[in-house]
């Protein structure tokens, strides 16, 4: 294990895994270890990273109860008890910039405890003008609420709230095993970046919104539900969809 390790947790990603893993190949720093964690797939997911040629190590871990909070945290511990101290995360849908591993390790090694990076539109989805402008502009006016927000500005909390995408993330594993890491819950339980956001502002003032630490997100989510729903369903899951296979889209 590499000390710098990024984590993705992946459920059923076998038809769109491959532009993730080639986007991370195409990285400008390819210095880290790949831990995916197959959170309990019934495609051939794990196949195909492992059939993958990447110019760093893979690593899959299975992990069968499913959420991608519980996924994470799995991969994340993973990697820090065989050795890794910087962690990144994304998701299996995403594509990182090819600076995105170079500019996580730049922040962490610059004395930043945790980078909330910035998520934009995957171009390869031909994202409308509302997809690339409007409903990023409603996340950050939700964000912006959230960091007024009461519950989010009492005395425990040693720095503000910021804006925290749970695929576009990086921190310190010293940082992670002192706060507690991701919560494993379900997805439709709550946020886990979030809390895991909440839980470092109580441990360090060492919390960075890093504009330059970019990741292209899937539009599916928002494509299947519809901008009032997917912006209820983050704002502390207001909306849920009904069955369990709808909530899964990641």
């Amino acid at each position: 294990m590499r000390t710098f390790a990024v984590i993705v947790p992946a459920y059923n990603e076998a038809a769109s895994i491959g532009t993730t893993l080639a986007a991370l190949a195409a990285q400008t720093d390819t210095d880290f270890t790949l831990v995916i964690v197959d959170n309990a797939s019934t495609d051939d997911t794990a196949a195909v990273v492992r059939g993958f040629a990447a110019p760093f190590p893979i690593e899959v871990v299975t992990e069968t109860e499913r959420g991608a909070g519980t996924a994470a945290d799995t991969g994340f511990r993973y990697a820090i008890s065989n050795g890794a101290t910087l962690l990144a995360r994304t998701d299996a849908d995403c594509l990182p910039r090819t600076d995105w591993v170079a500019t996580a390790r730049r922040y962490l090694t610059s004395g930043a405890d945790l980078a909330c990076g910035r998520s934009v539109p995957r171009r390869d989805e031909r994202p409308s003008l509302a997809e690339r402008h409007v409903f990023p502009a409603a996340v950050r006016l939700a964000a912006l609420y959230g960091r007024y927000r009461k519950a989010h500005r009492t005395p425990e909390f040693r720095t503000p709230y910021v804006l925290v995408h749970g695929h576009n993330l990086a921190l310190t594993a010293d940082l992670y095993q002192r706060c507690g890491g991701t919560a494993r819950e379900p997805l439709e339980a709550g946020s886990e970046d979030v809390t895991l956001l909440n839980r470092a502002r109580r441990h360090t003032a060492r919390i960075v919104r890093a504009e330059d630490l970019v990741v292209e997100a899937s539009l599916r989510r928002l494509r299947a539900w519809g901008a009032r729903r997917t912006l209820l369903w983050y704002w502390d899951r207001r909306w849920r969809p009904a069955t369990l296979a709808e909530v899964h889209v990641r």
